[in-house]
């Protein structure tokens, strides 16, 4: 079958700059596509690519979308995923081909309870701006925090003291029950990383998850250097390494972000047997179903990668769907980890927003995002 194809390229400040290891990020560059059958049926996605996690680049994928012209067939957009899975996803999404893995799951059951309503963490900014941010989340009912930290990416001990420091101010803020994560986004040294997970073993019933600690190895990225290089063979071993050591060698459980971007990534990280927590952005990963029947669903969070609300909507529903057919190993709540959708409100024009953050998330919200909306809002 045969499609009209439109595809619009957006770039969108955000209400507040965002603080990270990767630097200041103040606004989002992406795509969103159109799709329209000859019987009139229109469709929308979204590709929002994030070159530093190891995708393909906006500039890419609007090339890529400019030599496909004005139709599109199933062929076309089987071959583009391939080379491009931001957006494979985007067009994946505008096919309504958001389905649950291909192969079940090893944990697989129906488990209604854990796909009609998820929890949401919610996000805080940088340095001692997240004790601001605390109260009112709280009183929202959030009961899950991700800080941001190592946003100075500084090597030095003294800011890195600093800012352990401030753990308890932190965790002192926090409701009663609540769980934080801490997001790295690999900015520590190995040195830094220990003297955090130090830290955080005196908090282990507070302390949810450490994320990408240290940066994540040559491997893991698109545009790495040739793998069959000796150098970059040693350095994916010696990041491979220095991660499964620091998971091995502390009791604060670790997750991987930018590690498990790509499908190539998590599948790494599968074979390797990484016991820690996996984050997953479906809107980097791509049409990835055998690599997401693979997941353990009990350590597998959703996460956005800071879309529109047309990718939101397609990434909440692959998680859904993901849950929908996973059985949750924790008989007594039966719940997932919260998703790392807790964004919203993001952009300067509201337009573009994903219902905002709430500390849980039902099926039926999706149904509220009109993607039409969104792509007329770029016109």
């Amino acid at each position: 079958m045969t499609r009209a194809f439109a595809y619009r390229r957006y770039t969108l400040p955000f209400r507040t700059p965002m603080r990270t290891a990767h630097g200041v990020w103040t606004q989002r560059e992406g795509l969103l596509v159109r799709l329209e059958t000859g019987d009139g049926k229109i469709t929308f996605g979204e590709c929002a690519p994030l070159p530093w996690f190891g995708t393909e680049t906006v500039d890419e994928a609007a090339a890529a979308c400019a030599a496909l012209g004005a139709r599109v067939d199933d062929g076309q957009i089987e071959a583009i995923g391939a080379k491009y899975p931001c957006l494979g996803f985007a067009l994946e999404s505008a096919m309504g081909r958001a389905k649950p893995p291909a192969e079940p799951s090893p944990h697989a059951t129906a488990q209604p309870e854990a796909s009609s309503c998820l929890p949401v963490a919610a996000l805080l900014p940088a340095g001692r701006a997240a004790l601001e941010k605390i109260p009112a989340l709280a009183g929202a009912g959030f009961r899950t925090f991700k800080w941001k930290v190592g946003a100075s990416r500084s090597s030095r001990p003294s800011d890195a003291a600093d800012e352990i420091a401030l753990l308890d101010d932190v965790l002192g803020a926090l409701p009663p029950g609540a769980l934080l994560r801490l997001d790295a986004n690999g900015a520590w040294t190995r040195r830094i990383a220990e003297r955090w997970l130090a830290r955080c073993a005196d908090y282990r019933e507070h302390i949810e998850f450490v994320e990408q600690p240290v940066a994540c190895a040559a491997r893991d990225a698109r545009d790495a250097k040739d793998p069959s290089d000796a150098s970059d063979a040693r350095d994916a071993r010696g990041g491979e390494d220095l991660l499964l050591g620091l998971a091995g060698d502390y009791p604060t459980p670790l997750a991987l972000d930018e590690s498990v971007a790509t499908e190539n990534g998590a599948r790494r990280w599968l074979q390797l047997g990484w016991p820690g927590v996996f984050v997953i952005k479906p809107s980097l990963l791509g049409d990835a179903d055998g690599t997401l029947a693979q997941l353990p669903p009990g350590r597998t969070v959703f996460s956005s990668a800071l879309e529109t609300a047309v990718g939101a909507q397609a990434a909440l529903r692959a998680a859904f769907l993901f849950y929908a057919q996973s059985k949750i190993p924790n008989p007594q709540s039966k719940i997932p980890m919260a998703l790392g959708f807790g964004v919203y409100p993001l952009f300067e024009d509201t337009r573009f927003d994903a219902p905002p953050a709430a500390p849980f998330v039902r099926a039926t919200d999706l149904d509220k995002i009109n993607p039409e909306a969104t792509w007329n809002a770029l016109d």
